[in-house]
């Protein structure tokens, strides 16, 4: 017993020694619901005119739903208990009055993976017009960071995509709970079911010389994504298929799909005359390498239940794609 005793002191003693130059600070695992934000502020802000701009900047619809569904679902936490296992939610936003108007970002403060803002001003109207200034990078940040989580909790099943890299070029990590639903030269429809519908994502390329270095790229996606669903994405009545809803006008913007340049359309499909519609998402991304555009689209058909998850998760697996090596 005593033999034993020394040896276990001698290994605490050098693992002592080993680890007294270490200053790696270790945190706690984060925690909370996929796009859930904790909202540390006092009751009286949150029930004044800085409750209702965090409402309406951070907790904003997200764009391209048939319904209003909020981006981010907002839970206020007066200060006094922004404490223990609270402090490692995965997103937060501190608002509260300071010495001076500013909006800071923190990465990890208390737990990890973990994103902090915090909005700081003298009167109501400076942290009104903070959050306002800051709304799109706020919203960037907790969007990041959600879609590394996300990422990271398909990561633990994922779908063989060996013929799929094979014969498009890249990279893509897609849970196992998809499958197959297409297959054509270098065109793949991916398909998961769900209760009330399918959530879907379409894959092809198309090559730089079919799009006129002059041409309008917002006109040749729709036109493109349209060609696209009458030629693979057929609908229940014959000679019916899908295309982009008219009524519904699209959001464009520019972003970076793992350092590519990407150019990103959010609105609504339709199949004419059987009442079928929902949400997408189109990234044209550009491949420099092989002079073409990877296309990426995913659409969602889930009707009277909310969309926002599944759009979210489409999102996530089209921002992991690469260029295979």
């Amino acid at each position: 017993m005593r033999i034993f005793i020394k040896i276990l002191f001698l290994v605490l003693t050098l693992y002592s020694c080993d680890s007294s130059n270490d200053t790696t600070v270790y945190k706690p695992q984060s925690s909370g619901n996929i796009n859930n934000v904790s909202v540390v502020i006092d009751s009286e802000l949150w029930g004044s005119i800085v409750g209702e701009t965090v409402r309406r900047t951070v907790g904003a619809p997200l764009y391209g739903l048939p319904q209003e569904e909020p981006q981010f679902n907002l839970s206020q936490i007066p200060s006094t208990i922004f404490s223990g296992f609270v402090k490692k939610t995965r997103l937060v936003l501190r608002v509260a009055k300071g010495p001076k108007a500013d909006t800071r970002f923190y990465k990890d403060p208390y737990a990890s993976p973990q994103q902090m803002v915090l909005v700081s001003g003298t009167t109501d109207q400076e942290l009104v017009d903070q959050l306002t200034t800051n709304q799109k990078k706020i919203i960037r940040a907790f969007n990041a960071t959600e879609i590394k989580e996300k990422q990271r909790r398909f990561r633990k099943s994922l779908f063989n995509t060996t013929a799929l890299s094979k014969q498009l070029g890249i990279e893509i990590q897609l849970p196992s709970i998809y499958r197959t639903a297409k297959q054509e030269d270098d065109f793949f429809w991916m398909r998961r079911d769900i209760k009330t519908g399918t959530v879907n994502l379409l894959l092809y390329t198309i090559p730089y010389s079919e799009i006129p270095i002059k041409d309008v790229l917002v006109n040749r996606v729709i036109e493109k994504r349209d060609s696209i669903g009458r030629r693979h994405v057929p609908g229940p009545v014959d000679a019916s298929h899908m295309i982009t809803e008219q009524a519904y006008k699209p959001s464009f913007e520019s972003e970076k799909v793992t350092n590519l340049n990407t150019f990103q359309t959010k609105s609504i499909w339709q199949v004419k005359d059987a009442f079928m519609s929902g949400p997408f998402i189109n990234y044209w991304i550009e491949d420099d390498t092989n002079n073409r555009f990877i296309v990426a689209e995913g659409f969602v058909f889930a009707p009277s239940v909310e969309k926002r998850p599944y759009v979210f998760e489409l999102e996530a697996i089209i921002k992991s794609i690469s260029l295979k090596n």
